[in-house]
């Protein structure tokens, strides 16, 4: 168990480096090295979610090469950091056993580029400093550049243009606002900063909240809140499924180092710049919940409304980070597993919609015509594996748990998750503690969380009778089991969070009540090293 933090980071870092080097013709090794792995990295992120929640909360430290938190670099592991990682690994895996159908040979290096992707993902989520989130942001993207282009096409390329042009935007700002932060702290390990910011000199202090702000501007960019989301839309739309599936990950991590620093570093113990930024928190997330539920209305096209959907879910976690209340943000933990398993079940079951009505099929030709199969030893048809019986039927039932999931309707997680987000704006001291003024910012939280619900549901309503019950142009679609198999699995654990509401809310909770006493994660990591 010692070294258990390591492996979701070295694991996908030997696994795609191996996969360079191999002939294009071996595809089957490829894909089964790539699912072996994923596993693995699911198993091992359990085990972490496990040991971290046991015994009232651990908070695991793993020191490279054996150096002092505050020199070395530092990986630390507490039930926010699991609960990311098991999000990670299953839609990981999801979208790796999707991509075996056709995916995989769209274009060249998917698997090892894939394997990357969640290398940078698990690396974000566990480190201990602000340089190697950084580092690992780099890799992450880097990643996703060659996703987001797989599969070629003119919109994939344009919309991977401008999504490349705004992250290295992105990156610069987070490498100034880094910058700042240490030439006043003069150390970048999160849980020491939290130790000196609160004794930093007042004269050093706009300094360090100026270089916060721009630190803040580089995740809210990658969180897509509003006005920096613009490039969300056109690049989930246009990347193909198993990519966007994954890429729905990609906006949480921007929520996730928000939602870290802005609570370890500017929490109450954090003197005079506590609470810092808040308030543009909850109102950027408001205005994003708001854009984003206009966006649902607003489009015809099921790819663009899903990646809507993906703004309504960050506008919310950011909006509740901004809310600082603690069963707020545990509410939110749970609403950020569900809305994620459900924006990813959606994804990967777009296609599949839209193949009867001839979407995407053309997509495939192009790109074949551009790239081949790239699997000709191996003998597969373009279509692989057994066709499922009762094809409409089926599509048809999953659209609707995601719609339900996505509006927050009973009685699946969505509504849950919602209705304790909602419980906490209401009553933030806890139920039968008596009345409690709600501020102006939790009207229009709970406003914005009603309204959105509503106009997705309106969306998803137009949506499915467009797509399921129009008969003009539709043919029924071939689709394999190996296809729909990924979007029944991450439903079905949407459906056993509603069935295990309590012990998820319990840990989501638990999360969130460290999250906003951070004194156990900083000793864990400095006063070892003092």
């Amino acid at each position: 168990m010692q070294h258990l933090l390591i492996l979701p980071i070295a694991l996908p870092l030997a696994v795609g480096a191996i996969m360079i080097p191999m002939e294009d013709q071996r595809g089957r090794v490829r894909a089964t090295l790539g699912i072996l792995s994923t596993l693995v990295m699911l198993a091992a992120a359990i085990a972490l979610a496990a040991q971290a929640h046991s015994g009232g909360g651990v908070i695991s430290v793993y020191h490279l090469g054996n150096w002092p938190a505050t020199f070395g670099i530092v990986l630390v592991a507490d039930r926010l950091s699991a609960l990311m990682l098991v999000l990670t690994a299953v839609l990981g895996l999801c979208a790796l056993v999707y991509s075996l159908a056709r995916w995989q040979r769209m274009g060249p290096h998917f698997h090892a580029l894939f394997q990357f992707q969640l290398m940078g993902l698990n690396g974000a989520f566990l480190t201990g400093d602000l340089f190697n989130l950084f580092v690992f942001f780099e890799v992450l993207l880097a990643a996703s550049y060659g996703l987001a282009l797989h599969g070629s096409g003119v919109a994939r390329v344009k919309a991977g243009l401008h999504y490349i042009a705004i992250n290295l935007a992105a990156s610069l700002l987070f490498l100034v606002g880094v910058s700042m932060i240490y030439g006043v702290a003069g150390t970048l390990n999160m849980a020491d900063l939290a130790v000196r910011i609160p004794a930093i000199p007042a004269e050093d202090r706009p300094l360090l909240e100026a270089g916060a702000a721009i630190l803040g501007m580089a995740f809210l960019a990658k969180a897509a809140m509003w006005p920096m989301g613009f490039w969300l839309g056109p690049t989930y739309a246009a990347a193909s499924p198993p990519a966007a599936a994954i890429f729905s990950m990609m906006s949480k991590v921007g929520v996730y180092a928000v939602l870290r620093l802005s609570l370890l570093l500017f929490g109450a113990d954090a003197g005079a710049s506590a609470g810092f930024g808040g308030t543009w928190l909850l109102a950027g997330g408001i205005i994003t919940i708001g854009f984003g539920a206009v966006s649902v209305l607003a489009t015809q096209d099921l790819s663009r409304l899903a990646g809507a959907s993906v703004l309504i879910s960050s506008g919310t976690l950011l909006a509740a980070v901004g809310a600082g209340q603690v069963a707020v943000t545990g509410g939110a933990l749970f609403y950020l597993a569900s809305s994620a398993l459900a924006i990813g079940a959606l994804f990967l079951l777009i296609e599949l919609l839209e193949r009867g009505r001839d979407v995407g099929a053309d997509v495939l030709a192009v790109t074949l015509e551009a790239f081949g199969d790239g699997e000709e030893d191996d003998e597969e048809d373009d279509e692989v594996g057994v066709a499922i019986p009762a094809t409409m039927a089926i599509l048809g039932a999953c659209f609707l748990c995601c719609a339900l999931l996505l509006a927050g309707l009973p009685p699946l997680s969505g509504f849950i998750a919602k209705f304790a987000m909602l419980s906490g704006i209401l009553n933030p001291e806890g139920l039968g503690k008596g009345p409690t003024d709600i501020s102006p910012g939790g009207w229009a939280l709970l406003a914005a969380l009603v309204l959105s619900g509503l106009a997705t549901v309106l969306a998803m309503m137009r949506a499915g009778i467009r797509s399921l019950w129009a008969t003009s142009g539709r043919t029924v679609p071939r689709v394999g089991v190996i296809e729909i198999a990924p979007v029944v699995l991450l439903l079905s654990l949407c459906i056993g969070l509603t069935a295990a509401a309590g012990p998820a809310l319990r840990y989501t909770q638990a999360a969130a009540v460290s999250l906003h006493s951070p004194q156990g994660y900083v000793q864990s990591v400095v006063e070892p090293a003092r």
